[in-house]
């Protein structure tokens, strides 16, 4: 369980919650932002793209890079394989997750863990347009020229108990996402940067099962 609430947190690198962002001004018209993400997020049904993660441990001088492939497909699936420099698969899948680390294998249900639950709604809203309406975060806006940095301060008990703030990086031009950041209160960072990044592409629903 811990194992996996660790690996679910490598899912992003941070900022502090009331950190002045360099480059980034606050949205003047937060209603205008949240009616554009929400309507190009209806047209998205799917994205596929690399990622490149690196993970800065506080008890470590130099950071964990990883590589691999992402896939997303409305509604609530989403596979990440590790691919670099070790093999890893994890697969959320509504309210399912599968991971494969080498030869074992782990499947969790999240209506059993409240904790799995909020997680899993942080990625799948990341994906899918939908975070400003989350309520386990109390949210801000900003935007440079080309991309918009969306805040999120964990108000709910759980989150707060991992989570100082969780960023996530869009392209205006698209409103894809370009990168996820968190700030863990252990100290620990992480940021997930997506690249060559195709949208409404065809992905066979067969690379979400949990058998």
């Amino acid at each position: 369980m811990r194992k996996l609430l660790f690996l679910f947190s490598m899912l992003a690198v941070a900022m502090a919650s009331h950190a002045q962002y360099a480059g980034y001004t606050p949205v003047a018209d937060l209603v205008k932002f949240k009616t554009a993400f929400a309507a190009v997020a209806l047209k998205s049904t799917s994205i596929r793209s690399d990622f490149t993660q690196d993970k800065n441990l506080s008890m470590l001088s130099e950071k964990i890079t990883s590589k691999g492939n992402f896939w997303f497909k409305k509604d609530s699936r989403v596979r990440m394989e590790y691919t670099q420099p070790f093999k890893y698969l994890m697969i959320l899948n509504k309210d399912k997750v599968y991971v494969k680390d080498g030869a074992k294998e782990s499947k969790v249900s999240t209506k059993s863990n409240k904790m799995f639950q909020q997680i899993n709604k942080i990625m799948i809203d990341c994906m899918q347009g939908t975070m400003l309406d989350n309520t386990d975060f109390k949210t801000r806006v900003f935007e440079s020229k080309t991309n918009a940095l969306v805040e999120l301060t964990p108000v709910s008990k759980g989150m707060k108990e991992m989570f100082r703030s969780i960023n996530v990086v869009v392209d205006k031009k698209d409103f894809s996402v370009t990168s996820i950041q968190m700030l863990e209160l252990s100290g620990d960072n992480t940021i997930m940067r997506f690249t060559n990044k195709e949208l409404n592409a065809s992905i066979p629903d067969n690379l979400f099962d949990i058998k």
